[in-house]
C-alpha cells in the first residue's frame, strides 16, 4: 500500500507537508512525491525513493516551496501525484489502494477518447487512470463517487484543487483516512502517527465512502459516509502499520501486545529462556507474549535501523531477500544455548524467515526455536491492498500443494485450524522453515486482540471472505 498525507495550513504549509509525508515512508519504498498550491499554481515534485530516503530526495524541495495547502505521497508502485487539467480545473491526485480491474478501465476510457501517459513498463500508472475517472464527473465530488463505482478493489484518495484539499476514504473502509487538527490547521493522512510530532490532534476518523473538503474555512461534509460497509484491513495492526498509529480509535502497539498475550495463553506446555520478537513489527508482539507468560524479552537479533528498511514492502523479490539478509544482526551472546520464542507478524513466503533469521539463530547455537506468528496462515493475496502477489508465493499454499499433490481451490479444512489437514500444513511449514515447534495465532484471538466487532474487519487474506456487499472478489 501507499501512504498519503495533506495540511492546509493559515501560514507556509511546506514544513508539515515535509514531515507528514515523512512519516509515512514506512508504507512505500518506490516514489516520493508532493503537490503545493502556490497561490493559482500547482507546484508539483516527484522523486524515485528505492535507493534512498524521502527527506533527502525532498531537502530542497522542501525549502524551496512555499504555500498553505499541499498534499503528498510515499509510493509503493505508482509515480504521483498526478496532475490533470480538467473542465472544472486543474487538481493534483495522490491515493492509496488496489485497483483489480485497472485493464479494464482503460480499455473503457480509451473508447472515450482518453489518452494516457506511460510508465517505464509501458502501461499506464493506475493514479492517473483514477483521475481520468474523477474527471468524468460535473466536478470533484460527483467525479470521486463515480470512481468509487467503477472500480473493483480499493481507492482512498487525496485531491489538491483551487477549493482546497478533498478526502475520500475508500467506500468500503479497506484504508484508514485519519483528520488532525491543529488550532485553526487541518492535516488529513494514512497514518496518525504523522501527528504527535507536528502538533495535530486527532479530530476525525473518515467513514467509508466518505468525502471532505478542507480549507481556509475550515472542514467541509461534502459527502456522508456509512458504517455499515466498514471492512478496514486488519493486518494494519498485525504488520503494516506504525506501532503509534491509531485506525478506528484502535492503537496498533496495544493490539500487537495482545496478540502476543493470547499467543502465550497457549504455550503453557513449552519451557522457554528467552522470548524475541523479528524487528520491527514483531517487537510489540513478543512484549505482550513475555508480559503474559512471565519469561524475559530479550535481543537476540537486532535491526540496522540506520541502513534498511522493511523487507516486506520491496516489489521484487531479490530486493528483499537482500535487506532481509544484511538488516538483522545476530548476537551470539544472548542466543548461545537458549530455548527461544521468536514473535514474527506473519508468516507469507517463508523464505525470509528461514533464511534469514532461523538460520542466524541455529548458527549462533540456539537450543530451540519456537516460531509464533501473530496471525493465522495466509491464504490468499490481499485483493484491496498492494501486497503478496499469488497465491502460489504462500507458505500455506506452497504446503497444500504439496500434501494434496496439487493445486485445489477448496481450503477450508486447512482454514480451520481444528482440523487434521490444517495441522499438517503447519506441520509442512515447520519443517520446511526449520523450527522446533510453530503455532499460529487463531482467527478468533486475532479478532479479540484487534477489539473492533469481526463484521467490521476485512481478513479476506486470511479466509477468502469478504463481507462488503457489491465488492468483486476474483
Amino acid at each position: 500500500m501507499s501512504g498519503i498525507f495533506g495540511v492546509v495550513s493559515e501560514k507556509n504549509c511546506v514544513s508539515d507537508l515535509f514531515y507528514g509525508v515523512d512519516y509515512q515512508s514506512h508504507l512505500g519504498t518506490q516514489y516520493g512525491g508532493i503537490a503545493i498550491l502556490c497561490g493559482k499554481r500547482i507546484y508539483r515534485q516527484i522523486h524515485d525513493i528505492s535507493q534512498s530516503q524521502f527527506k533527502s530526495k525532498f531537502f530542497e524541495d522542501y525549502k524551496k516551496s512555499e504555500g498553505k495547502c499541499g498534499i503528498g505521497v510515499i509510493s509503493d508502485s505508482d509515480a504521483q501525484p498526478m496532475f490533470l487539467n480538467t473542465k472544472f480545473g486543474s487538481f493534483a491526485i495522490c491515493m492509496t489502494g488496489l485497483i483489480e480491474n485497472t485493464r479494464e478501465l482503460i480499455a473503457e476510457l480509451h473508447k472515450k477518447g482518453c489518452s494516457f501517459s506511460e510508465t517505464e513498463d509501458g502501461f499506464p500508472n493506475t493514479v492517473e487512470v483514477i483521475a481520468k475517472l474523477v474527471s468524468m464527473g460535473d466536478d470533484i465530488a460527483s467525479g470521486i463517487e463515480y470512481m468509487f463505482t467503477k472500480i473493483i478493489g480499493s481507492c482512498s484518495l487525496l485531491i489538491l484543487s483551487k477549493d482546497g484539499i478533498y478526502a475520500a476514504r475508500d467506500r468500503f473502509g479497506y484504508t484508514p483516512l485519519v483528520i488532525g487538527k491543529r488550532e485553526e490547521d487541518f492535516a488529513i493522512c494514512s497514518e496518525s502517527s504523522s501527528f504527535p510530532n507536528t502538533g495535530f490532534q486527532i479530530y476525525k476518523y473518515l467513514l467509508p465512502g466518505e468525502i471532505v473538503l478542507v480549507n481556509e474555512n475550515g472542514l467541509k461534509e461534502v459527502r456522508p459516509g456509512h458504517k455499515s460497509a466498514n471492512q478496514i484491513c486488519s493486518f494494519l495492526w498485525i504488520y503494516t502499520g506504525f506501532p503509534a498509529s491509531s485506525y478506528e480509535g484502535v492503537n496498533v502497539e496495544v493490539v500487537r501486545e495482545r496478540c502476543g498475550a493470547y499467543l502465550a495463553r497457549h504455550d503453557k506446555d513449552i519451557d522457554v529462556d528467552v522470548v524475541s520478537g523479528v524487528p520491527d513489527s514483531g517487537i510489540a508482539h513478543a512484549i505482550g507474549y513475555a508480559m503474559e507468560s512471565g519469561k524475559p524479552y530479550r535481543r537476540p537479533l537486532v535491526k540496522y535501523t540506520a541502513g534498511y528498511g522493511r523487507s516486506y514492502t520491496p516489489p521484487i523479490q531479490e530486493i528483499r531477500d537482500r535487506i532481509a539478509k544484511m538488516k538483522l544482526i545476530p548476537i551470539k551472546d544472548v542466543i548461545d544455548g537458549k530455548k527461544i520464542i521468536v514473535c514474527e507478524d506473519s508468516i507469507v513466503r517463508g523464505t525470509q524467515l528461514k533464511n534469514f533469521t532461523v538460520q542466524k539463530l541455529w548458527d549462533n547455537g540456539a537450543k530451540e526455536i519456537h516460531v509464533r506468528p501473530a496471525c493465522p496462515p495466509l491464504m490468499y493475496p490481499c485483493k484491496f491492498c498492494l501486497s503478496t502477489r499469488t497465491i502460489h508465493e504462500l507458505a500455506a499454499r506452497k504446503a497444500i500443494k504439496d500434501i494434496e499433490g496439487h493445486d485445489t481451490e477448496d481450503v477450508s479444512e486447512y482454514i480451520n485450524h481444528t482440523t487434521k489437514k490444517y495441522q499438517k500444513m503447519v506441520e509442512w511449514i515447520r519443517k520446511d522453515i526449520g523450527v522446533t515447534t510453530l503455532r499460529y495465532q487463531t482467527l478468533g484471538d486475532m479478532i479479540k486482540a484487534i477489539g473492533l466487532p469481526r463484521e467490521k474487519l476485512c481478513t479476506y487474506c486470511w479466509n477468502g471472505e469478504c463481507l462488503a456487499k457489491g465488492n468483486l472478489i476474483g
